[in-house]
């Protein structure tokens, strides 16, 4: 018989009777404070949107919450950094995993602004540079190497200044300054195109002369150039004067900074290079079950960051699990203990919810009812790739150590997949104490398609508290 939503349902219900205690509805947690929008005024925070990520307030609170004093933290998935320079600005040492290149040069030049012993000089620089605009005198500009995704993404004016500003950095002596400016035409690039990042892809405005989807899209004003790159150079001059704690130069407060050290490539294949029982607090958001590609999103700036088809075919594949497109890793085993590697593959299959979702997703899927047949394969090896860094946490926290998480559930074909609680279970089984559950007071709508065709039904947002034995 096939399998049905009301026993899925009722598996459901068992697991929240299992976690009954543990489910803790928060009412500090607000939307703003587990996404990007509390940065968007916070001073250094605030210069590129790295919409995934979430606010620096927020790790502020956790580990007050949490009563952190000392230590060293590690984030597998740092994306722009946000947890690794608000535990900085705590007095904690941090680590930082990153796949994608441009939540890695989001951080890298943040930690180059933080560390500068230049402030006084580069501050000149850039008001200079912004007061005299030398890319206009620039007879030409190199063409930006567009990847398929992005050709035509901005107004011909817009491309001809982009190129001229390319080529006016290219004649910066100093190495820093023009990591800065490069930094600068990475935070405005959406603002100034046709796009609009959309989750799982770039949604193009209609004047692009291309797009996605039937209706037609406007994205609004779309900035002009120098009007753009002047408004945040500008931003980042009055971050830097303000005298604020991410950026204070006095000697004390820098000494009293944690140190900040980030590693580029997969916590898939970093984490089990690392030493046992190193770190004292795990903080970190994975790319949600949500099929978004970010890729796709960040395909601009990964564009000007010199990313070709082949890297970004790469890059797809070695990113954790969550699109349609992920093909199953073959080198899994290879990368883990053989004793991790096999108790991972155990929780994972015992999950009993979880295996039910996955056949009733196979279910759908030959029945030609799900609406892309790569969801059963995410799904399968979302979890699977999930429960192998749960397990491989155990490994490199010390004991007690607490082990935060933000995701959010999910719904396929009508079926609540309840991430927070199979998670938890796993982290049970890989050594992990379910401390707390916190639920946000608001949860999360489901997608249109999935509302039009079962009907809305909130999905909990949440912050898991796991705490190592």
């Amino acid at each position: 018989m096939p399998i049905t939503i009301n026993e899925i349902q009722a598996l459901n219900e068992k697991l929240e009777r299992r976690f009954r205690d543990k489910l803790v509805i928060n009412n500090d947690l607000k939307r703003t404070l587990v996404s990007f929008q509390a940065n968007k005024k916070a001073p250094g925070y605030r210069w590129y949107k790295f919409k995934e990520g979430f606010s620096s307030a927020l790790v502020t609170y956790v580990i007050n919450s949490l009563g952190i004093k000392s230590g060293k933290i590690i984030d597998p998935f740092a994306g722009s950094g946000t947890s690794l320079f608000a535990s900085s600005e705590k007095g904690l040492d941090s680590v930082g995993i990153e796949l994608l290149p441009i939540g890695t040069e989001v951080m890298e030049v943040r930690k180059l602004l933080i560390n500068s012993q230049y402030h006084n000089k580069l501050i000149s620089f850039l008001k200079k540079w912004i007061k005299e605009k030398p890319w206009l005198r620039e007879n030409g500009g190199r063409n930006l190497n567009h990847l398929k995704i992005t050709k035509g993404a901005f107004p011909k004016e817009t491309d001809e200044l982009l190129g001229k500003f390319l080529n006016a950095i290219d004649k910066v002596k100093e190495e820093e300054y023009g990591k800065v400016l490069r930094f600068s035409l990475l935070c405005v690039l959406e603002e100034i195109s046709y796009t609009r990042k959309d989750g799982q892809y770039l949604r193009w405005d209609y004047r692009s002369g291309r797009g996605n989807g039937k209706k037609q899209f406007n994205k609004g004003e779309i900035i002009e150039f120098n009007l753009s790159i002047t408004r945040k150079v500008m931003d980042i001059i009055e971050d830097l004067e303000g005298g604020n704690t991410l950026f204070d130069t006095q000697i004390e407060t820098r000494s009293s900074r944690g140190k900040i050290e980030i590693i580029k490539g997969s916590c898939l294949s970093i984490l089990p290079e690392l030493e046992r029982k190193d770190f004292d607090f795990l903080i970190t958001s994975p790319p949600y079950c949500n099929r978004y590609d970010y890729t796709r999103t960040y395909a601009l700036e990964l564009a000007l960051l010199g990313v070709n088809e082949e890297k970004i075919r790469e890059l797809r594949q070695t990113m954790m699990s969550c699109t349609v497109e992920n093909k199953g890793k073959k080198n899994l085993d290879t990368l883990f203990s053989k004793d991790i590697f096999l108790e991972a593959n155990k929780s994972f299959e015992k999950q009993e919810e979880l295996q039910t979702i996955i056949k009733y997703l196979e279910e759908k899927k030959e029945s030609k009812e799900l609406n892309n047949p790569g969801i059963v394969r995410m799904v399968k090896n979302y979890f699977y790739e999930m429960a192998l860094i749960i397990f491989e946490s155990t490994r490199i926290l010390k004991e007690g150590a607490p082990f935060v998480m933000v995701n959010d559930n999910v719904r396929y074909a009508g079926a609540n997949i309840p991430v927070d609680l199979i998670l938890s279970a796993i982290a049970e089984d890989a050594g992990f104490f379910v401390e707390k559950i916190w639920v946000l007071p608001t949860g999360k709508g489901n997608s249109s398609q999935q509302m039009e065709e079962h009907g809305r039904e909130e999905l909990r947002k949440c912050v898991y508290v796991w705490r190592k034995l």
